[in-house]
């Protein structure tokens, strides 16, 4: 029997205030319960929720564009005269048809009733014979007569609003005059004509039935420096081609001239110097078997199309080769139609085009995506003449028989596929296919570049470079500081530790780019000194250490040996950066990041990964640290007080025992800290130049999805296609972590089944 001091008071668990206590700490379990679970889900719903968001964003990126048939009705004007041109105005009201007899009739896109008439030759009395259009999105229209002179002229709208209502004026503007320019001295009509003008001059490209190409250029310029008075200067020049021309391109800024012959051959003239224009290349455009069916610049003037009898469609353009020369360059290739192709109409600002063959189908088609956007049966002969609105969301097609169908096109990302975002692609004027991001340029004619891949190689790359400085000290300082560290000690680092990963990245990213970039440039062989000698320091002052005789080692408290080790540490960091400039002029030339760039072809930036993989692997740390150390720490004391009764060593149970044991944790802890190394966002920003590159090289940098996306957000135009990459940037970033920390879950909880047993 147990006896029972009579003077110890048991409580009374019957009395009123006992079952009050009982009554409302059970409320205060079943409140806290409830708090828990709805923060719990109401987390789960938030992650959800965004994702949701997310992909509802970057959804319309995938969707298929679609073409719509809204109206068909008679050609305006009627079918007296062959079309030689179409186009629209902006805000597809208005179209514009120019026939053979010289009339550019202006009509109601809604039923085709014309609204103007206007005579594109004036009192010209010779007949058209040649015609085309420039470049779209300056409305100029070339017209060859068969006196051998030209007329250009120019198709814009007014847009006004009396009593609040818009009214869209057209109007035939004529850049160079309206009297007709004299091309051909012989008076022999002009059978091919190209055109282009601006306000300094007006260059024109034409052939005649024998065969000559004549360029005349017309440059305004004032007579004196001082004075007011224009004048022109004319220059004619001719140039030479082998076979008969079927197609001329002046392109928009009058510097390249292109040629097509009967043979299939394409010419690329230099006419910067349009009295002695110079031929730069000549290439076999299509088989010998083929021909060429249609040719047309592209959007910005730099890339060639050319169509052909096969239904190919190839993209051209110039190249500069291994001499420094211009070198013509087939970059890709479109063959979903097998027909010949009678019509090309690019887009007035983006990289695509429309395409149509003698089979009456019509294709939408993306240079940059090379993908054929969509594709339809717009009649049942062949379609010669169409246009495209402004804004790429309408469409013009002549059909056999004089009818004039109207569509409606729902084309707003056609620049995304899965090549654009993630493979190589060969952009205009570059040497060869290539992974690069430039969302926006000051330039009109830019070809956007959306390559994710060099944002995700940078993304891994700091999360690599920052894991290999991290990992390591934080683990061994985990494993140390919970196993080996006195208490007291630990009482003490483990809380400083932990204070450290609430230091704002912005700050870190702050000191990393303006004091540490310039320091580590400074001081690059310092650095390195110190990389090495830190650690063979530190094994030497282990290795004096144990042979110190065992009264002085006793003086000190076992676990406490780290304190003598930090005046060591930072004398030797001490010692490698004076010792870095001496080293530089020793062994460097005096300046170490130049040398590397001369000897090994190691480009130097002040911002690099280095610098990033330090910064970020500071900000990284502490967590890995601190759920590292919680994990070893809590390893059951019966595992460890066994094996040292068992005869094993310290290090041994550590290694064979503690380590084991505590692995899920540790991984848990790696794989937390890669995560928040994939997504940080201010040292990136501040500390790397942010150039989207795809080298290792540790002392470039680079720049990471996280970057991207707060760096250009800010200006992207809303619902834009940059606008929904950067968001499917950042549903790319939330699906990584999601990886990460699904794979951290199920490896932790097979380490914990398997080392459970212990």
């Amino acid at each position: 029997m147990v006896a029972v001091d009579p003077s110890v008071v048991l409580p009374d668990f019957r009395s009123p205030a006992s079952a009050r206590y009982r009554r409302w700490r059970g409320i205060k379990d079943r409140l806290t319960a409830w708090v828990m679970a709805i923060g719990g889900i109401g987390i789960i719903l938030s992650i959800v929720l965004i994702a949701f968001y997310l992909v509802y964003v970057v959804t319309p990126l995938f969707r298929p564009a679609r073409m719509t048939e809204r109206i068909e009705f008679t050609l305006p004007g009627g079918t007296g005269a062959a079309t030689l041109h179409y186009a629209l105005e902006e805000q597809r009201e208005i179209g514009l048809r120019v026939t053979a007899a010289g009339e550019a009739l202006f009509f109601a896109l809604r039923d085709g009733a014309v609204l103007a008439r206007k005579s594109l030759t004036g009192s010209a009395p010779a007949a058209i014979t040649a015609f085309s259009a420039g470049d779209p999105a300056r409305g100029l229209l070339a017209a060859g007569m068969s006196n051998g002179s030209a007329i250009l002229a120019r198709h814009a709208y007014d847009v006004t609003w009396p009593n609040d209502v818009r009214v869209i004026s057209p109007r035939l503007d004529y850049p160079a005059g309206k009297n007709p320019i004299s091309v051909d001295a012989g008076g022999r009509p002009l059978r091919v004509i190209s055109a282009e003008s601006d306000d300094r001059q007006t260059t024109i490209a034409a052939a005649t039935d024998e065969e000559r190409l004549w360029l005349v250029s017309l440059v305004r310029k004032r007579k004196s420096p001082a004075g007011k008075e224009m004048e022109t200067v004319r220059t004619r020049s001719k140039l030479s081609v082998e076979y008969p021309v079927t197609y001329l391109a002046v392109d928009v800024d009058q510097r390249e001239l292109y040629v097509a012959d009967t043979r299939g051959n394409l010419y690329y003239f230099d006419i910067t110097d349009k009295s002695e224009p110079r031929l730069v290349d000549r290439v076999a455009a299509v088989p010998d078997s083929e021909r060429i069916t249609a040719l047309a610049f592209l959007s910005g003037g730099i890339s060639m199309l050319v169509g052909d009898s096969r239904g190919r469609i190839t993209q051209w353009f110039p190249v500069r080769d291994a001499e420094n020369e211009y070198r013509l360059r087939s970059a890709r290739f479109f063959s979903s139609q097998t027909r010949p192709i009678s019509a090309l109409v690019p887009e007035y600002f983006r990289k695509g085009f429309v395409a149509s063959d003698a089979s009456g189908r019509v294709g939408l088609y993306h240079t940059t995506a090379e993908r054929t956007v969509a594709l339809v049966q717009a009649a049942d002969g062949v379609v010669e003449r169409m246009a495209i609105a402004p804004r790429a969301d309408a469409l013009l097609a002549e059909r056999p028989g004089g009818r004039l169908s109207v569509w409606a096109v729902q084309n707003p990302h056609p620049e995304i596929s899965w090549r654009s975002l993630w493979g190589k692609v060969w952009y205009e004027s570059r040497e060869q296919p290539e992974y690069i991001w430039q969302s926006s340029s000051a330039s009109s004619d830019f070809e956007p570049k959306f390559s994710l891949t060099p944002l995700a190689f940078g993304t891994l790359k700091a999360a690599l470079y920052a894991s290999l400085f991290a990992v390591p000290l934080a683990i061994m300082g985990a494993i140390y500081t919970a196993y080996f560290m006195q208490p007291w000690m630990r009482d003490l680092v483990k809380p400083t530790i932990e204070i450290m990963a609430a230091l704002p990245s912005v700050i870190l990213g702050f000191l990393a780019g303006l004091w540490f970039a310039p320091f580590v440039e400074n001081h690059l062989p310092g650095v390195f000194l110190a990389l090495v000698s830190i650690p063979v320091s530190i094994l030497a002052f282990g290795s004096l250490w144990a042979m110190l005789p065992q009264r002085l080692r006793q003086r000190v408290p076992e676990g406490s040996e780290a304190l003598l080790l930090l005046p060591v540490l930072a004398v030797c960091f001490a010692i490698a950066v004076s010792l870095s400039q001496t080293v530089e002029v020793m062994f460097f030339g005096g300046n170490m990041p130049l040398w590397l760039t001369r000897e090994f072809g190691i480009t130097y930036d002040q911002r690099n990964s280095l610098v990033v993989g330090l910064a970020i692997g500071f900000a990284v740390i502490p967590t890995i640290f601190s759920i590292s150390e919680d994990a070893i720490f809590g390893v059951p004391k019966h595992l460890t007080t066994g094996s040292l009764a068992l005869g094993a060593t310290l290090w041994q149970t550590m290694v064979r025992v503690v380590l084991l044991t505590a692995s899920p944790g540790i991984f848990s802890a790696v794989m937390i800290g890669l995560g928040r190394a994939v997504g940080e966002t201010m040292i990136v920003v501040m500390a790397t130049g942010n150039t989207a590159v795809m080298e290792l090289n540790i002392f470039q940098g680079f720049r990471a999805l996280s970057a991207n996306i707060a760096v250009e957000m800010p200006e992207s135009e809303v619902g834009s296609t940059h606008y929904r990459i950067l968001f499917l940037a950042g549903l790319v970033l939330f699906l990584a972590t999601f990886l990460f920390n699904t794979v951290a879950e199920v490896v932790r909880q097979r380490l914990r089944a398997k080392y459970s047993n212990l």
